[in-house]
C-alpha cells in the first residue's frame, strides 16, 4: 500500500539528526514508553500483591470456614459436630480439594516478666502443613495426631522476640473457663508469615490439647476449614455448602454456619479492593501524558513536512490518503515504545519477581517485599488497550493535513 510504504519511509527518515522533529519524536517515543512501563509494572504488583496477601490469609486458614451459627470473632466459640458422615458429605460436593477441623483457644503466655495475649489453634493430624512449613525460620514442625496428644507447639517470631523465646523453651500458658487453667508447652519450631494479624496472636498446637481446655466431647470441633480447587469459584462452592447444610442442626442443637474467607475478613479484602481503583487511577493518568507526547511529536511532523504534504496532494493524493500516512507514522512511533515499554517493565518485573531487591514494611503491607505477578491476558489487553487508544489521540490532529493547500505549502519550499 502507498500510505504504508510512505509511512516507512518517513519513520526511517526521522533517523537523520539534522532534522528540528527529531527531539519531538524522542519525546513522543519515550512517553509511550515511559508510560506502558508504569502501567505494566503497576499491574504486576497490584496482581502480585492481591495474590500474596490472599495466599497468606487462605494459607493460613482456607477458602471457606463452617463453625458454629454463634462464632465471633473472640474465638472463644460453640464448638460444632464433625462426624465423618459430614465429612464425606462436604467431599461429595463439586470444588472441594481438602477438609481439615480446627478449634481455638484464646488465652495468655506468661514469663518471669512479660505476658502476652494469645490464641491456641489447634490442628489435627489431615491438617495441611505446606504454608506452615514453608515459613519456618528455625527448629522444625511437630507431628500431630498420634495416639495421644502432643505438648508441641510452634509460635511466631514476632511473639518469640517479644517474650525473649526460643526452641525447647518451656512455655507456660492460661486459659479460662469457670476457673483458670494453666497448660505447659514446648516450643518445637518458629514460624514467620509476615502477615502481623496472625503472627501477633496464633500458636499452633494439638487439636486435642485445645479440646480439652474447652472441655468438648470427642466429635466436637471448633470448625472446618475447607481449600477450594484452584479453578473453583470460592463464592459458588461455598453456596452449595450453605445449601447443602442449610437449617441443619448436629445432635449437640448447633447450627452450621458457612463463611468464606472474604466474608470472614472485609475490612482486608474491601482494601485489596480499592488497589484496582488505583490502577484505573494511573492508567488514566500516564495515558493522558502518553498522548499528550504522541500529539505533539505527531503535530511537529506535520508542520515539518507540510511541503511534502503539498506535493502529495499535488500528485493526486487524497487527503484521507494523507491522514492514512501519518496514522501509520504515528503508529510505528507508538509501537517502537511500546516494544521498549514491554522490554523493560516485563524485565524489571521478573527481576524483582526473582530477587525481591525492593523491601516493604510487613507489618504495614503484609509482605516484606514488592511481589509482582504477570497475568498473560491481562499483559495483552493492556497492550492492545495502550496501542488503539494512542492511535485514537491521533485522529484529530491528523486533520490538520487537510487544511494544508498544495499551492501554498510548495511556495515557499
Amino acid at each position: 500500500m502507498f500510505e504504508i510504504f510512505m509511512a516507512k519511509r518517513l519513520f526511517h527518515d526521522t533517523g537523520n539528526k539534522d532534522k528540528t522533529s527529531m527531539p519531538a519524536i524522542r519525546v513522543a517515543v519515550f512517553g509511550v514508553f515511559i508510560g506502558l512501563t508504569v502501567i505494566i509494572l503497576s499491574i504486576g504488583i497490584i496482581i502480585g500483591f492481591k495474590h500474596e496477601v490472599k495466599n497468606k490469609i487462605t494459607g493460613f486458614s482456607s477458602n471457606i470456614n463452617v463453625t458454629s451459627f454463634n462464632y465471633s470473632d473472640s474465638y472463644e466459640t460453640d464448638p460444632i459436630e464433625v462426624s465423618d458422615s459430614l465429612v464425606n458429605l462436604l467431599y461429595s460436593l463439586p470444588g472441594i480439594d481438602h477438609i481439615q477441623k480446627f478449634s481455638t483457644k484464646p488465652g495468655m503466655i506468661k514469663t518471669d516478666d512479660q505476658f502476652q495475649g494469645i490464641v491456641l489453634k489447634g490442628v489435627g493430624a489431615e491438617y495441611d502443613t505446606e504454608f506452615l512449613s514453608a515459613h519456618i525460620t528455625d527448629g522444625k514442625m511437630p507431628s500431630w495426631g498420634g495416639d495421644k496428644a502432643n505438648d508441641s507447639i510452634i509460635i511466631s517470631e514476632t511473639i518469640s522476640k517479644k517474650l525473649l523465646l526460643d526452641i525447647g523453651d518451656k512455655i507456660y500458658t492460661y486459659f479460662v473457663n469457670d476457673n483458670i487453667r494453666a497448660r505447659r508447652f514446648i516450643i518445637s519450631g518458629i514460624y514467620e508469615t509476615g502477615f502481623s494479624d496472625y503472627d501477633n496472636l496464633f500458636i499452633i498446637a494439638d487439636i486435642r490439647t485445645v479440646n480439652r481446655l474447652n472441655a468438648w466431647n470427642a466429635d466436637q470441633y471448633g470448625g472446618i476449614e475447607i481449600k477450594t480447587r484452584d479453578d473453583a469459584d470460592a463464592a459458588e462452592v461455598a453456596d452449595n455448602i450453605f445449601n447443602t447444610l442449610s437449617y441443619h442442626t448436629d445432635k449437640y442443637g448447633k447450627t452450621y454456619f458457612v463463611q468464606t474467607i472474604e466474608e470472614m475478613n472485609p475490612s482486608i479484602f474491601s482494601w485489596l479492593d480499592l488497589l484496582d481503583m488505583n490502577v484505573w487511577i494511573i492508567f488514566i493518568i500516564v495515558l493522558a501524558v502518553t498522548g499528550f507526547s504522541i500529539i505533539s511529536g505527531l503535530l511537529i511532523i506535520i508542520l515539518e513536512r507540510t511541503s511534502m504534504i503539498g506535493v502529495l496532494k499535488a500528485l493526486g493524493a487524497s487527503n484521507k490518503s494523507v491522514r492514512k500516512i501519518f496514522l501509520y507514522f504515528a503508529a510505528c512511533l507508538v509501537a517502537k515504545g511500546m516494544l521498549w515499554g514491554n522490554i523493560i517493565g516485563i524485565g524489571f518485573g521478573l527481576l524483582q519477581y526473582k530477587f525481591h531487591f525492593l523491601k516493604l514494611d510487613p507489618t504495614v503491607y503484609y509482605v516484606d517485599y514488592v511481589p509482582v505477578r504477570f497475568d498473560i491476558p491481562v499483559l495483552i489487553l493492556t497492550n492492545i488497550a495502550v496501542f488503539c487508544l494512542s492511535i485514537l489521540f491521533m485522529i484529530g490532529p491528523s486533520f490538520i493535513t487537510t487544511h494544508i493547500n498544495p499551492a501554498t505549502s510548495m511556495r515557499y519550499d
